[in-house]
This record gives structure tokens, sequence and C-alpha cells, in this order.
């Protein structure tokens, strides 16, 4: 369990690079093959292909499949030709240019993030843009939310263990923050929730139980917050408590109802298939009561954009 996408056995970068060039040979472009390849190697694997392609050939692979592809499947081949903190910076880039902010791709990005995620898409959003994440976020967004995700960037939480002391009176001060007074202080939420380690808070959550006559974090949090603040503060929580259902939670509301968000459905496949995609597919049947995720995909999606996704799976 774990990842669903793992290293191809006796990979050959060189017959794959061949494969790849002759995928896009001749008249129109061979889909399949390029499914074949890209969306059946590893980070790893695709890295020392699109490497060695360019030595090969004398041809950027991102480029090339850019030239060769359109619509959503582009964007699956695109992604899966960066490393993971590249296309993360990506989307990252994507959610802030131009009119408005993307909010929710980059609460989905931070609060998602590791640390080291986090440090590694920082250096490679400076890199490919010249740019400061944080200088941008903090020109495009506003208020609480300009606090949460600057705190998020920061990649400063805890990695100690529990002090049940400190714990109690977190959550004291959370209940105190939120529902123990008129209006909300935010910024007791902000620094409780972003700077403690993930153990530690799970024995806050549990504690604030006691001190909220058996209301949970969420509660306070949907009750006093709105907006992407509220999603953040609550991405925060989910991500503590059961990252796996948090994500598969995402999914499922990338494709439930009319239309689909296929920024997010491509965002989590990539970035997930290589780290918790099987854990969350399980959490998704219990988000869609009993439907599988590839069951979802094939409803939603179709040709080769529905093909790519479901080799990711």
């Amino acid at each position: 369990m774990g990842k669903t996408l793992i290293p191809v056995e006796d990979f050959d970068a060189e017959t794959d690079c061949n494969n790849l060039r002759a995928a896009f040979s001749g008249v129109g472009t061979d889909e399949a093959k390029l499914i074949e390849i890209l969306c059946n190697r590893s980070c790893d694997q695709r890295q020392e292909i699109a490497k060695l392609y360019k030595t090969m050939f004398g041809r950027d692979l991102v480029k090339h499949v850019k030239s060769e592809t359109s619509g959503n499947f582009k964007e699956v081949m695109v992604s899966l030709c960066n490393t993971t903190p590249k296309f993360l910076a990506r989307i990252c880039r994507n959610s802030i240019r131009g009119p408005g902010t993307s909010e929710g791709a980059l609460i989905n990005v931070l609060v998602g993030g590791s640390k080291s995620d986090i440090a590694a898409i920082r250096d490679a959003y400076t890199k490919k843009y010249k740019r400061e994440l944080e200088e941008d976020i903090t020109s495009d967004t506003s208020g609480s939310l300009r606090h949460v995700l600057v705190s998020l960037m920061q990649g400063n939480r805890s990695e100690e263990g529990v002090n049940h002391e400190l714990a109690v009176k977190d959550a004291q001060d959370l209940f105190d923050a939120g529902k123990g007074k008129w209006g909300t202080n935010e910024s007791t939420f902000n620094k409780i929730l972003v700077s403690r380690s993930p153990q530690h808070l799970k024995c806050v959550f549990n504690e604030y139980r006691n001190v909220a006559n058996g209301d949970d974090i969420e509660d306070a949090i949907k009750s006093e917050m709105s907006g992407d603040v509220k999603d953040a503060f609550l991405g925060i929580v989910k991500i503590i408590k059961d990252a796996e259902m948090y994500f598969a939670e995402q999914l499922y509301k990338s494709m439930k109802g009319i239309g689909t968000n296929d920024d997010k459905l491509i965002r989590l496949l990539v970035w997930r298939s290589e780290i918790d995609l099987a854990e969350i597919k399980e959490c998704f049947k219990m988000v869609s009561k009993g439907k599988t995720l590839e069951s979802f995909i094939s409803g939603d999606c179709s040709g080769d954009y529905k093909r790519a996704l479901l080799a990711l799976c």
C-alpha cells in the first residue's frame, strides 16, 4: 500500500527515449505510447528519461510534449515530466499570476506539503521564476489568509513530541480565541495550528473536546470562520488527523456535482501517486459511499485524458 505509481523493473531510459521520439513522429501523436511510458515510470525514472532525451535528440522533453499534446491531457503529461517540486511550484505560480488568486490550490499545496516539500517548492519557484514565492503570496493575498499562508511557507512546524501541560493550555487558548469570545482571534489559531508538531496537535484536539463540552475543533472553525481562511485551518486540522482522508475528500469535491475541477484532479493524482494514493483510494470509497476513484474518473473524464489519470491510479 502507499504508492500507486512505482518504479518499473528492467528500466531502460534509452529505449523509452526512442519510443517517445517515435510517438511524436509522423502524422499525429501516439498518445497511448506517452501514457504507457510517462504514467508508468517513477519521478526519478522520468527525470532520467528527460535528461537523456535532450542528450539524444537535442530537444527539451517538456517543450516537445507541450507542442504535441493539448488540453487536460497535456497538463497531465507536462506535470509528469517535471520534478515534484517544479510541478508544485508551477501550480503555485499559476495560482498567483493573472487576475485574482486561486487560493484553493495554494492552500492544498502548502497545507499538504511536508517541511521538506515546502523548502523544495520554495527553491524550485525561485530558480524557475526568478521570484520569491513568499513575496508573491504576500502581494496577492490579504488579511488572515495571508498570515496563514506565509506562516506555512516558513516550514517551521515543531518536530517535538507531546507536551501534555502545553496541550491543555493550547486547547483552552483555542477555545478562548473562538467559541469562548465574541468574534474570533484567528492569530491564536494560526500560532498553534501552524507551529505545533502533529503528535502534539492530536493531543490538543482531544483536550479541546474536554474544554468545549464535546465539540470538535473543526466545529469551532466551521462556525467561527468563513471562506479561504476557514478552508486553510480546516485543511491543517484534517491533515493532522488523517491526511489520506483529507486528500480523498479533495478528490471527491473535484468531481462531485456538475463539472469537474480538472486542475485539482490532475494536481492531486500526479502529486500523491508516488506517496499515498493507494490509501487515499480506500478513503475515497468511504467519502463516496462505496464508489471507487476509478469509477468517478471514468464518469467525469474521457479519451486520452481519462486513460492517463486511470493509469496513475
